[in-house]
């Protein structure tokens, strides 16, 4: 692979392990071990100041923008994608074809271990998902959402919220 268009910001942290490419990264981000992060020539992958990526997720943005916000925790194991469907097989892209979809993470969401994003979510700031979430849709502001397939547990209270802000 030719490494290209590898943007880093100020105090960023990431682990020899980790392969990135196509990637526009902010200000103090850590990337810990095992991890791919890529983008695409025309659309580079973005993770926006103060964020974090656990081991062996993997952040696929190649076919389309993956906007990963600022202050956001992705845990381990956790796969973002842009694309899915079966890329060996023209016969059953047929039945099945390659969805292609741009992914946008709010700020400061917090994204749980082993969670699966999929091509056109978008999440909005504050979100939560829990551990193990299979997220094929979008969610607001301040959403708490898990299972497979995710749904939304709750809207995080007033308090809870007026907490957040101070």
């Amino acid at each position: 692979m030719i490494k290209q268009n590898i943007y880093l910001g100020d105090n960023v942290n990431i682990d020899p392990t980790t392969s990135i490419n196509n990637v526009d990264i902010g200000d103090n981000v850590k990337i810990a071990k095992n991890c791919s992060i890529y983008g695409g020539p025309e659309n580079l992958l973005e993770i926006g100041a103060h964020s974090y990526v656990g081991m062996n997720a993997i952040l696929n943005g190649f076919v389309k923008k993956l906007t990963i916000g600022c202050h956001v925790s992705i845990a381990q194991n956790v796969n973002i994608m842009v694309d899915s469907g079966p890329n060996a097989s023209a016969a059953m892209q047929k039945v099945f074809p390659i969805i292609k979809q741009p992914v946008t993470i709010g700020d400061h969401t917090w994204i749980g271990a082993g969670t699966c994003i999929m091509p056109g979510v978008t999440l909005g700031r504050f979100c939560v998902v829990a551990a193990n979430s299979f997220v094929n849709q979008a969610f607001p502001d301040y959403a708490v959402m898990g299972g497979a397939p995710a749904r939304l547990i709750r809207i995080l209270t007033k308090s809870e919220i007026e907490q957040i802000k101070e």
